[in-house]
């Protein structure tokens, strides 16, 4: 089989949808060396480290029709490369389905609170015509709960839309920190924006650091849309941050801390448990974590469950041993043999 992958999403510096396209595209090719998986975008992109030669790097667009890339360069692109099948991760698919499709829907936050997206005018008007049209010929959600709002949002026939669940990259791993002295630390990793819950999170800490000397380092790149946090003693806030550094960051923290309103997977609580993180979080990532993590919901049951942490080693230790059980259930092969099939699926079903 031959497997166009839009990759777009590679282009941005950190998040789950480079981090989604670049392990999902990787596991393809090293699960199924005999096929041939090409990434595609109408913008410069990088190849993911490490990439096996049935990987490769296809065209983008050679005129100014094809710069209608969701119109008319894809669907090119597509035919010159003789694909059996796009895969869309990013919300959309070629509009003229002239091939088998199968799109990505991370979630349905963009169409549940507009103050959670600043910029996603386009995937809100867009991806629906999509799905309720039919033009996609099957849809991936990454776990069960958003496929029932999939389903019943944009009324999809139900044997076209699978579950098939992300994983952290195997190189999130526990490891000794290398720096000494540090003070303890509570951990948020993830892109700074308004539906992560960022203040409760803050206004948590700081009601705990009355009682404990706990720092909250904070790793990520921040949105246009989330104000920059303002400097106080005990917050450190790092940016970005390479991905060679955040199994370290995870290992070291006291505990790793997600309040976000809604998720449709939850990837760094993953990368978390992986690293052995005891795992503070919200019930938005629940079907993700299982019984690993301390589920929260507001500012006062927050602080409790850091103050549990910042206070309890047992606590912390019998944690950290659920979080890497729960983490060893997830694998990128895994994810990668369930998405072959969904893209098989696509081709019997091109069609109907």
């Amino acid at each position: 089989m031959r497997v166009a992958i839009e990759a777009t999403a590679l282009t941005i510096s950190s998040g789950g949808l480079p981090r989604y396209t670049g392990e999902l595209s990787l596991a393809l090719a090293r699960c199924f060396p005999d096929d041939e998986f090409y990434l595609i975008s109408d913008q410069p992109f990088g190849l993911p480290e490490g990439a096996p030669v049935n990987l490769r790097r296809g065209g983008g667009p050679r005129n100014a029709v094809e710069r209608r890339w969701w119109l008319w360069g894809i669907v090119r692109e597509m035919h010159r490369l003789h694909a059996d099948v796009i895969h869309g991760p990013d919300f959309a698919v070629p509009y003229i389905p002239r091939r088998p499709s199968v799109l990505s829907l991370h979630d349905l936050s963009p169409w549940m609170d507009e103050k959670w997206h600043h910029a996603a005018d386009r995937v809100r008007r867009r991806t629906p015509v999509l799905l309720e049209l039919g033009v996609a010929t099957m849809v991936i959600t990454p776990r069960e709960g958003v496929r029932r709002q999939a389903i019943e949002r944009f009324r999809l026939r139900p044997d076209r839309v699978v579950a098939v669940p992300y994983a952290a990259p195997s190189w999130f791993r526990p490891v000794p920190s290398r720096e000494k002295g540090l003070a303890p630390y509570f951990l948020y990793v993830g892109t700074l924006e308004p539906r992560k819950n960022l203040p409760a999170l803050l206004e948590a800490w700081r009601e705990v650091r009355h009682d404990c000397e706990v720092d909250l380092v904070v790793a990520g790149r921040r949105r246009a849309d989330f104000e920059e946090l303002a400097p106080e003693p005990g917050l450190r806030v790092l940016g970005e941050v390479p991905d060679q550094q955040l199994p370290e960051l995870y290992s070291g923290a006291l505990a790793f801390v997600f309040p976000s309103f809604y998720e449709g997977f939850g990837l760094p609580v993953l990368e978390a448990m992986q690293c052995g993180a005891c795992v503070i979080a919200s019930h938005a990532v629940q079907e993700v974590g299982g019984d690993a993590p301390l589920y929260v919901e507001g500012a006062g049951e927050l602080a409790e469950a850091m103050r549990q942490v910042a206070t309890r080693e047992d606590l912390v230790q019998a944690r950290r041993a659920d979080s890497l059980a729960r983490a060893g259930e997830f694998s990128w092969e895994r994810t990668a043999r369930m998405t072959y099939q969904v893209y098989q699926e696509a081709r019997k079903r091109f069609g109907d």
